[in-house]
Order: structure tokens, then C-alpha cells, then sequence
């Protein structure tokens, strides 16, 4: 399945037909060189230690540019080591969509990742933090962008069926608490195709350990899907440099390819 899954990120990496760009996400540079040779050469400086900023209220300051570091848990939750306990009907979508080679996964149709799934693309992001409000900027995933409400409002009962969910969160110490609600079953929550239900509810705690990581711990709640809640821990860094303009709806010539097994073996 490591071949499989190779084939179908780097149609999914490489949809954007622009010039290069002078930067690019480091595990999207590591999930190239898996391929092709050693890893490149990390600044031994970078990302920076030291602690973490914070804000005039004594918070954590999260904002900054983050690369997600998540490639193998973006291409293959299960195989990456993550438990998760698929119920029997949800198990036999995730083996058709095995079977199938992921060519069906929305994301290879420049549709957006959803939640969890935006902490895993290869794509760094944004964090923008005020008082009330986290905003985030995402440079792939259809070049979008979430808004976290921290003033202590509930979720919104009208955000149902989308695709990013309502997104509520909150402080506990120096963890930022978020919740996330109201998206539809169409997102895969990875590459090879765990499936979720609209029912699903995503809880991400988010910690900035010291100036350049942070740590985000991700639980699944559905109990339409799974048999119990499971997480999944992500450790971004500090991206060096800025986000890009990407935009995978821009003449996709990679779809034509995702045929799937009978096909792709003809």
C-alpha cells in the first residue's frame, strides 16, 4: 500500500501547474525526496526555541506561519500507527475506498479537506489570533480560511452541511480548546479514505510549546462511525517565510488520472 498511496499524494501534491515557487512546504519537499534521494539540508537554526509569545492577557500568541508536518497521517491515518475504530459499515467504505485506489477522494478535486483534515495537507497555514477571534489562512485546501470565535458564544445552530463546520473554542491554561461541529460527510478524514459522518464533532487542543512548534491534539467524535472517540497528535513548526498564492482549481489535469485499480492496471 506504500506505493499506492505514494502515487496517489503526488496526484494530489502536484495538481497546481504555476512555476515553482522559491518555497515549499517542508514535508511536501520530504514527501518528494522519499522518491528521489536523501531529504534536503534543514537550517540547523531553524524553526527558532526560546518561549513562546504572548498576548497583552497573558495567553499563548499562536499567530504565525505554520507547516504542518503531517504528510504520513494526510496520506495514511492507520498506517502512520493511529488507532482508529472503525464500526463494520464504516470499515467497508474505507476498504472499498482502499480498494479503489483514493481515486475518488474529494480533495483530488480541489474541494476543501475539512476538519481534521486541514491540519494534514502538505500546505502550510496562517494563524491570525485576537482576543475573540482565531483566523486561519490556509495556503492549500482551495485557499481557505476558518474563523475560531473565542468571545464564548455557542455554536451557530444554521451552520450545518459545510465544509469546514462551526468552530467555537476556548482557554484552558495555556491550551486552546477548539470545537468544531455542522460539517457534512463528504470530506475524507485522510488519503486513503476514513469516512465520517455529519454528525461528526472534531476537538483540536492547540499549545505552542516554545517559540517555533506548536502541538495540536486532535479528537474524533462520531458515533455513527467510529466506536469510540480516537486522536491523533500533530507537531507543526514555524514555516520560514510566507504562505504562497495556491490555487488547485487552476486547469487540474491530475482527476483524468485517478481511475482507480482496474483502470490503472490496464
Amino acid at each position: 500500500m506504500k506505493t499506492v498511496s505514494l502515487f496517489c499524494f503526488c496526484a494530489l501534491a502536484f495538481a497546481q501547474t504555476q512555476p515553482a515557487p522559491t518555497r515549499e512546504p517542508q514535508d511536501l519537499q520530504l514527501s518528494k525526496t522519499r522518491q528521489t534521494g536523501p531529504a534536503p539540508r534543514q537550517d540547523a537554526n531553524w524553526p527558532p526555541t526560546g518561549p513562546a509569545p504572548r498576548t497583552a492577557d497573558g495567553h499563548p500568541d499562536l499567530s504565525g506561519n505554520w507547516q504542518p508536518n503531517a504528510i504520513r497521517q494526510n496520506v495514511d491515518m492507520i498506517g502512520s500507527g493511529v488507532d482508529v475504530p472503525l464500526l463494520p459499515a464504516a470499515r467497508a467504505v474505507y476498504e472499498k475506498h482502499r480498494a479503489s485506489l483514493s481515486k475518488d477522494d474529494p480533495e483530488a478535486r480541489c474541494l476543501p479537506p475539512g476538519v481534521p483534515r486541514m491540519s494534514t495537507t502538505p500546505y502550510p497555514w496562517s494563524f491570525i489570533q485576537t482576543k475573540d477571534l482565531l483566523v486561519i489562512v490556509y495556503e492549500g485546501g482551495a485557499h481557505i480560511w476558518r474563523k475560531v470565535f473565542l468571545d464564548g458564544r455557542p455554536h451557530n445552530p444554521d451552520v450545518v452541511e459545510t465544509w469546514l463546520g462551526d468552530s467555537v473554542g476556548h482557554w484552558e491554561g495555556d491550551t486552546l480548546v477548539v470545537e468544531t461541529v455542522g460539517q457534512n460527510d463528504i470530506t475524507w478524514i485522510d488519503e486513503s479514505g476514513i469516512p465520517h459522518s455529519d454528525e461528526m464533532k472534531v476537538i483540536e487542543r492547540i499549545s505552542r510549546p516554545d517559540y517555533g512548534h506548536l502541538t495540536i491534539d486532535h479528537t474524533i467524535d462520531d458515533p455513527k462511525t467510529f466506536s469510540k472517540p480516537w486522536t491523533f497528535t500533530t507537531h507543526p513548526s514555524l514555516l520560514k517565510g510566507e504562505l504562497i498564492e495556491y490555487i488547485c482549481q487552476e486547469n487540474n489535469r491530475d482527476v483524468q488520472h485517478l481511475v482507480g485499480k482496474g483502470e490503472a492496471q490496464k
